[in-house]
């Protein structure tokens, strides 16, 4: 299976400063934030230097464990009292092979996002984590796996389910897959979070 310590590198270079700043707002230790997202100190110490890249899974896990989102880790700036996000605005940004736009707002108790999802990109990634995700298929195939149960989801289809249920997502076709996706932020940044079964612990 696949580690998070071992994703692809995007090109976000303006992460690493914003990764410290929002751990140390947090109160959380580089070894208590690098446990709680299934990486090493060393690993978590690199990503906050510039020295490598985080996925959008990874950015996910992390902005959970600091109670922000996305967006805040990046440094993008968007007007917190505006409601509605323009298609012109969504700004592509690439992170682990996956393609996101910020689909929401900040500041909000969730996190919505457009995805693009390759084909081959992420799928032996299993999470598990405090709240909710919502995700609906705009087009491709999708296989979502939910604890031991295995569903297809082509366009149209939606899932809603609850994220402590071990869960990873793939794209079925070569094109891959389009999602819009909602999930729970959570409301104590020091709350458990794992990308994957830590090392030496029980998935």
């Amino acid at each position: 299976m696949s580690s998070p310590e071992h994703e692809p590198a995007g090109v976000l270079p303006v992460v690493a400063p914003q990764l410290r700043a929002l751990r140390r707002r947090a109160s959380l230790t580089l070894e208590a934030a690098a446990r709680s997202a299934g990486l090493s100190p060393a690993h978590l110490s690199r990503l906050e230097t510039g020295q490598r890249q985080p996925s959008l899974p990874m950015l996910l896990a992390l902005a959970r464990i600091y109670g922000t989102t996305v967006s805040e880790l990046l440094g993008e700036k968007v007007a917190e009292q505006d409601a509605v996000v323009r298609a012109a605005d969504m700004e592509p940004t690439a992170a682990g092979g996956w393609t996101y736009r910020q689909a929401g707002s900040p500041g909000r108790g969730m996190q919505a996002l457009r995805l693009h999802v390759p084909y081959g990109s992420q799928g032996d990634v299993v999470r598990v984590h405090p709240g909710e995700e919502w995700l609906y298929v705009l087009t491709g195939r999708l296989r979502l796996r939910l604890g031991d149960a295995t569903h297809r989801l082509a366009p149209g289809d939606s899932a809603h389910f609850d994220s402590l249920t071990p869960h990873r997502i793939a794209a079925q076709d070569p094109d891959g897959v389009e999602l819009l996706f909602v999930h729970t932020l959570l409301q104590s940044p020091t709350a458990t979070l794992c990308l994957g079964p830590t090392p030496g612990e029980t998935p």
